[in-house]
């Protein structure tokens, strides 16, 4: 079992070539890779004008909404997402957009190499302990501070902070945040 705290503090951002955003890498494995190269992607976006999103073949996207409203546009289909909504997922050669938001927006991205990789991104709303069954890599998100217990580990998270916990399927980790909200989730599994 590994576990690693990926602070916010040490992010650093990726302007977007069409200038309407601005992207902050959390993990890539393998460490190191290209955008043409990974076997998945965690990242933090700010969305700040609208355009069409970049092509990433062969590969299955997960986006969900920190904070703000975005509404995208799959071919004609719309779809609103907000600080409530489950995740978006969809294929990351898909032709979609994001409109201009009213205000800029925070959101969370998974992206994992189809056929290799299985994912999953959720909202948790804990208002008292809770507990997360690891899966090969988990990623911890807590928007305020956070205490978890793994095993024998004990950490502690500032708000933005991400754990990563790999090589620990099957094992329990224990969140205690340290005041009632939502905690993100987000699995990856390799397809055996």
């Amino acid at each position: 079992m590994r576990l690693q705290i990926l602070r916010a503090a040490h992010r650093t951002p990726s302007p977007w070539k069409n200038g309407g955003g601005v992207t902050f890498q959390i993990a890539m494995s393998p460490e190191g890779a290209d955008l043409a190269a990974f076997d998945w992607r965690v990242s933090v976006a700010r969305v700040e004008a609208g355009g069409p999103f970049s092509r990433f073949e062969g590969v299955d996207r997960l986006m969900l909404v920190l904070d703000g409203r975005l509404e995208l546009d799959f071919a004609g289909e719309r779809l609103l997402l907000d600080e409530t909504s489950s995740a978006a997922v969809f294929p990351g050669e898909a032709e979609v957009s994001a409109l201009t938001p009213t205000a800029p927006v925070t959101d969370l991205n998974l992206m994992v190499r189809r056929g290799a990789f299985m994912a999953s991104l959720a909202r948790r709303a804990i208002s008292g302990s809770a507990a997360v069954v690891c899966q090969d890599t988990t990623l911890i998100l807590g928007p305020s501070p956070l205490r978890l217990v793994v095993g024998p580990e004990r950490r502690e998270l500032a708000p933005g902070d991400v754990l990563r916990i790999d090589a620990a399927r099957g094992a329990v980790a224990r969140l205690n945040p340290q005041e009632p909200g939502d905690v993100i989730v987000a699995h990856i599994n390799t397809v055996r």
